[in-house]
């Protein structure tokens, strides 16, 4: 058990769909030894991952987007080790600093992306890199476009489907927002080479907002979305 300040118990299922929209409940699921939570806090829906290593019980944040009390139950019962930062958008810190002094966990982010974080990263991620949670081991994938220094994480864990967690990357339905065709582009040619054509069909996509997606369900639309330019 961790010793870290903690919120009020929230209620987390075990049924995992993956599509928070309805009741907002936080979901849990396993992945080999890796427990994921994921819970959607703020304004904005945005989406916050808790990986458990259950054998260590160490865990590893990705996004402490909002809703510090929140995020602070969710790790109830783990050791924070790590909380992971996708990219500087202020919606995906607004509870950094809290949650990092609450828990004590060291924060990390691509170098590209660290200056408007509230909190100075304790480890700068480059892509190739591995993050570590307990005896389980995540890649870093570097993304451009959606910012300059964008990352996903990939949990390759057990006998089941690989799990990436792709912050504002890469959605159901298309890649991130982007603010020019040359941006667009980078962030396409990213996604397709960094992850399409490395991960098969059933690699489960854990976006930023909203629901999850397989690789399965969005390949056949990537010819779509460069059409149509975003």
């Amino acid at each position: 058990m961790s010793d870290h300040a903690t919120g009020p118990a929230v209620t987390i299922s075990d049924t995992y769909t993956g599509d928070l929209s309805g009741s907002g409940i936080p979901q849990r699921t396993a992945a080999g030894a890796a427990v994921i939570v994921k819970a959607s806090v703020g304004p904005m829906d945005n989406n916050a991952y808790l990986i458990t290593d259950s054998g260590t019980g160490e865990s590893l944040l990705i996004d402490a987007a909002n809703d510090a009390e929140t995020l602070l139950a969710i790790t109830a019962g783990s050791v924070p080790a790590t909380i992971v930062t996708t990219h500087s958008h202020p919606d995906h810190w607004q509870a950094l600093g809290r949650v990092a002094e609450a828990t004590g966990a060291a924060t990390a982010a691509n170098p590209l992306d660290a200056e408007p974080l509230p909190v100075t990263p304790d480890r700068l991620l480059e892509g190739g890199d591995t993050v570590t949670v307990g005896d389980i081991a995540l890649e870093v994938i570097h993304l451009r476009g959606h910012t300059p220094g964008s990352i996903a994480l990939v949990l390759s864990e057990g006998d089941g489907p690989t799990h990436i967690f792709t912050g504002d990357s890469l959605f159901p339905g298309g890649v991130g927002k982007t603010w020019s065709a040359e941006n667009f582009t980078q962030l396409l040619g990213d996604v397709t080479t960094r992850i399409f054509d490395r991960f098969p069909d059933e690699t489960i996509i854990h976006p930023g907002h909203g629901a999850d997606t397989t690789l399965g369900a969005e390949r056949p639309h990537l010819g779509e979305w460069r059409e149509r330019g975003w």
